[in-house]
Parts: C-alpha cells; sequence; structure tokens
C-alpha cells in the first residue's frame, strides 16, 4: 500500500472518528435536554393540579362537606397536556376533556411507587400515541395518601426532532467523508508531489551518473525543502570525493609512470651496455633511486588510506623538548646547504602520538628545505601560551603565492614551475597529523620572501597529564 493511500485512509478515519463522536455527544444532549424539558414541564402541571386540590379542601371545607373536591382539569390541560385523578385503588375520579373518554395507564409499579408515596415517570402508549406520564401521590394533611394525579405529555414532536437531527448528522456526515476524501487524496497528492520529483531527479541522477545534477529546492522552508538542500550537499560531497577519486588515480598514474620509465630505461642500459662497471653503477642506482620515490608514495597512499578509514593513533603524553630535538637533527642530513636554526624553543607537553609528530615536522622542515635555495635558512621554533603551544617551520625561500596558498595542503597538489617537484602528499599528511590531534595547520607565505608553516597543538595540562596516566595504568594495551 503506497503512502499515498495510507495517508488518506488515515486522515480521512480521524475525521470519521472526530465527526461520529461528535454526532453521538451532539444526539444525546439534544435528546437528553429536550426530555428533561418535558419532565420539568409534566412536574409543574402536576404541581399546579395539586395546588389546586389544596386549595379547595381546607380542613374546614372537608369537615363542611365530608368529601374531596377536585377542580375542573381542563383548566390545567391544553392540547398536548392530558391530566387524570385516580384514588388510592386506582381507580380513576377525574380526567381532563382531551383525554375523550380514555384513561391513562395505570400499573402495579405506579401502584407500588404511589403506596411509598413516591412520584414516578415513564414512557407509556396510549392507543398509538406514545407519551410521557408523570405520576404523583395525593398526600393529605394527616399524611395519608387518598390518590394520585397524573400527567401526560405525547413526544410525538420530540421523537420527529430528533429524528430529522438523527438524519441531518447521518447525512452531513456521510457528505463530509465524501467530501474529506477527495480532498484528502488531492492534498496528499500535492504534499508528496516534491518528493516524487526529488525521486525523479535522484533516479536521473543514479541512471547518467551524474553527481552534478541536483535536486530541485521547494521554495517553502519545511521539511522537504530541507531535505533536498541536505541531500544536495550530500551529492556535493559524493561529487567531491569523486573527483578526488578521479584525480587521485590520474595521480598515482603519472607519478609511477616517471619512475617505471626511469627503471624500464636503465633495464635496457644494462642489457645493451651492462659490461661497463661505471654505466652498470649509474643504471642501478638511477634504479634504486626510482624505486625508493615509488616505495615512499606508495607508503604516503597507504598511510592516507588508512587516515580516511579512520586509523588510530596510539596517544599518550609527550614531551616536545624530545621531539624538536630528534626533528632537528634529522633534517641536517637533508639541509643540501641550508642553514637550519634553532629559535624560540618553549618547554611543553601535548598529548599525541609522538611517532606522528615526529613524522609531520619532519614534513615541513624537508618541504622548507627543498624550496630553500642555498645560503638561505630554516628556523624552527616553539612557543608556549596558556592553553595551546606553537611549532613554526620558517624558510627564506622563495614564497607561495596568494592563488595556489589554499591549495598547498591538498593532495597531489603541486605549484606549476616550481623549482623543486616532489610527491604532493608532504603536506597532505601533515596536515591530517595535526587534524588527528585536534590542531591546526596553517600556512603564511610572502612570494620572495619566504613561507611559514605553524602547528598549534592543545597543551597537556597538569590535572589532564594525571587522568590520563592513571586510565593508562587502568586499561594498559
Amino acid at each position: 500500500m503506497s503512502i499515498r493511500i495510507r495517508l488518506t485512509l488515515w486522515y480521512v478515519s480521524l475525521l470519521a472518528i472526530i465527526l461520529i463522536t461528535f454526532s453521538v455527544a451532539f444526539y444525546s444532549v439534544l435528546q437528553y435536554s429536550l426530555t428533561s424539558e418535558v419532565d420539568r414541564s409534566l412536574q409543574e402541571r402536576a404541581n399546579q393540579v395539586l395546588v389546586g386540590i389544596q386549595a379547595l379542601n381546607t380542613p374546614s371545607s372537608i369537615q363542611r362537606f365530608g368529601v374531596i373536591r377536585l377542580p375542573e382539569l381542563d383548566v390545567f390541560s391544553s392540547r398536548s397536556i392530558y391530566i387524570q385523578i385516580a384514588d388510592e385503588s386506582g381507580n380513576v375520579v377525574k380526567r381532563s376533556p382531551n383525554l375523550m373518554g380514555r384513561d391513562l395507564p395505570i400499573d402495579r409499579q405506579v401502584l407500588s411507587a404511589i403506596a411509598a408515596q413516591q412520584p414516578i415517570i415513564e414512557n407509556v402508549t396510549v392507543g398509538s400515541v406514545e407519551m410521557r406520564l408523570y405520576t404523583a401521590p395525593l398526600v393529605s394533611s394527616g399524611g395519608a395518601v387518598f390518590g394520585f394525579v397524573q400527567v401526560g405529555n405525547p413526544v410525538g414532536e420530540i421523537q420527529a426532532t430528533l429524528r430529522r437531527v438523527l438524519l441531518f448528522l447521518v447525512s452531513g456526515a456521510t457528505i463530509s467523508l465524501v467530501l474529506a476524501t477527495l480532498g484528502g487524496v488531492w492534498l496528499v497528492y500535492l504534499s508528496l508531489r516534491p518528493i516524487e520529483r526529488i525521486t525523479e531527479t535522484a533516479n536521473q541522477i543514479v541512471s547518467a551518473e551524474d553527481l552534478k545534477q541536483r535536486l530541485p529546492v521547494p521554495p517553502t522552508d519545511d521539511e522537504l525543502a530541507r531535505l533536498s538542500r541536505t541531500i544536495n550537499r550530500m551529492l556535493e560531497r559524493l561529487d567531491n570525493f569523486f573527483q578526488a577519486q578521479v584525480r587521485l588515480s590520474a595521480d598515482v598514474s603519472h607519478e609511477l609512470r616517471t619512475p617505471l620509465t626511469i627503471i624500464r630505461g636503465n633495464v635496457d642500459i644494462l642489457r645493451r651496455m651492462g659490461d661497463s662497471p661505471t654505466t652498470r653503477e649509474e643504471a642501478l642506482n638511477a634504479i634504486e633511486s626510482a624505486l625508493n620515490r615509488m616505495a615512499r608514495l606508495v607508503s604516503d597512499l597507504l598511510l592516507l588510506s588508512q587516515a580516511d578509514a579512520g586509523m588510530m593513533l596510539k596517544m599518550k603524553p609527550v614531551d616536545l623538548d624530545g621531539v624538536i630535538l630528534d626533528v632537528f637533527q634529522q633534517a641536517h642530513a637533508l639541509r643540501n646547504g641550508v642553514e637550519l636554526k634553532l629559535g624560540h624553543a618553549d618547554p611543553a607537553r601535548v598529548y599525541g602520538d609522538e611517532d606522528r609528530l615526529k613524522q609531520l615536522l619532519i614534513n615541513l622542515m624537508e618541504n622548507a628545505i627543498k624550496h630553500t635555495p642555498k645560503g638561505g635558512s630554516v628556523t624552527l621554533s616553539v612557543y608556549r601560551s596558556e592553553n595551546s603551544v606553537r611549532i613554526s617551520v620558517a624558510d627564506t625561500g622563495a614564497g607561495i603565492s596568494s592563488e595556489h596558498l589554499p591549495h598547498i595542503f591538498d593532495r597531489f597538489y603541486r605549484v606549476k614551475g616550481q623549482r623543486v617537484r616532489g610527491s604532493g602528499l608532504g603536506l597532505a599528511i601533515a596536515k591530517w597529523i595535526a587534524e588527528a590531534h585536534h590542531g591546526t595547520l596553517t600556512a603564511e607565505s610572502e612570494p620572495g620572501l619566504g613561507s611559514t608553516f605553524t602547528l598549534t597543538l592543545p597543551l597537556l595540562k597538569e590535572d589532564e597529564n594525571n587522568q590520563r596516566q592513571k586510565a593508562d595504568l587502568e586499561n594498559p594495551l
């Protein structure tokens, strides 16, 4: 069953329950109100008869005449009010003229109620007329029952009114449900139409394999509009990821083609001129250099792949003094005529992976040395603040233009025409390591004046250090 049908059924069912509940409540209240009004009218008319009897039968008049006199009932009766007076045994002694000789029914239930001096009201049928009958006892001043008065009122008009109201409620509810069903189908169609457009567009994107397409966003800021915007953002990220994968495949192919070409060429040289020791040594060195380049590329790609898969770092408290010293010493093997300086060095402790932090800083130092000409300098500095520590690597190289600066941390991004070429992965790895340590890696540069890369890490405070050491002791690897 489709969502459209389910929504329509739910909507119509809910409306039906509301209409039925309202109709039953309204009909019951109306019936109770009309019946109560008739009962009140009968009681008032019976009380009037009782007052009339009391007015004609004072103690002196009863003693004088020896009988109880009854008032003329046509004074109290009307076209729809019937009155009858009977003695305590149930014998009718007087009736209103509109009864035309007929008696109002007297049964055992009435006699039992009168004997108990309790009024009673009931529905009875006189001939073909159904009426509401109220019976009240006549009690003497001494407390003895000497008869009772009955007042009846036909309920035909009330029943006719109730039938008309019931017909109106049933027909109105039926018409309302039919209109609600038609309107519900139309409203559900209008409500779900944007979802159908989203589905059609999504099918087009899947069938055409075109992630550049975007879903239409409704002009209303409702749930469907927010859903469309969310899916569009997801498509944008998927498109960016897909394009990154395409670029990655192309870049990897390009990077591997050069060393493979070098290896193939030198293998040919060895086959043709392998007898010369000098030629053999040069070819083997070239092959080894190409293999080393391929090994570094594959290692970097593996590391980034593990990072994308959520590789966990071996985090622990790390003193940056030892890390900085090791990085500075290892960088001397790469300096190639570039002067290395150790600038400001504040002692600091962070929570991180010592090996990865060394790798990050080595990448920054190697990148700075490669792009600094001989005679230039690279300075490694550490600055500690209240909550963080900044490690900067500043060089006096050619610098980076503003158009390239925002992209230098992208994978395989290289500035065209640069003097030194690399794999384009070192800075991407460095940025990932920084973010894995909840830090940031930024770059500032001016062409001709050099560049400065700054790593900012959260400082490990003493209370945090104690807590982490305690956790490490309780949960050893």
